[in-house]
């Protein structure tokens, strides 16, 4: 890579929010992984239903959202093209937990439009990284 394909400042200052949201995301995953008996008896009994009856699926793509956007991350960092496909699994794994949560369950009902919100921005998020990673490799800033 010469000079002329370095990323500007822009790029890196990107490039480390979006490691601190993923970031942000493991930290989110890891809590709901290791809720505790005390955590689940301060749900409402509605929330606790959504929580338990949750398919290891959705959970598996929760996971795999958040770490799979972690990696993407790390590797714009680093400027590597195994940057884009992290991001677009990661994408695709959130778009999958959200559709069921949004269109599956009665999450909505009982969490309120708030909890239509934050996927949005998640997915929203998700999309621009995936945009980024691929014109940062259409720009040579990624090999």
């Amino acid at each position: 890579m010469s000079d002329s394909n370095k990323p500007p400042v822009w790029f890196w200052v990107v490039s480390v929010v979006a490691l601190l949201w993923n970031l942000m995301g493991v930290a989110a995953y890891l809590g709901d992984a290791y809720t505790s008996i005390e955590q689940l008896e301060q749900m409402t009994q509605e929330q606790r239903a959504l929580f338990e009856g949750r398919p290891a699926w959705v959970t598996a793509a929760f996971a795999i959202a958040v770490f799979g956007g972690t990696l993407g991350s790390i590797a714009l960092l680093i400027r590597k093209k195994w940057a884009k496909p992290l991001l677009v699994l990661s994408l695709i794994a959130a778009l999958a937990q959200f559709v069921y949560n949004t269109f599956m369950t009665n999450t909505i009902e009982v969490m309120g439009n708030q909890a239509i919100f934050f996927p949005i921005l998640v997915l929203g998020i998700g999309l621009y990284l995936v945009f980024l990673a691929k014109k940062s490799i259409q720009k040579g800033w990624l090999s």
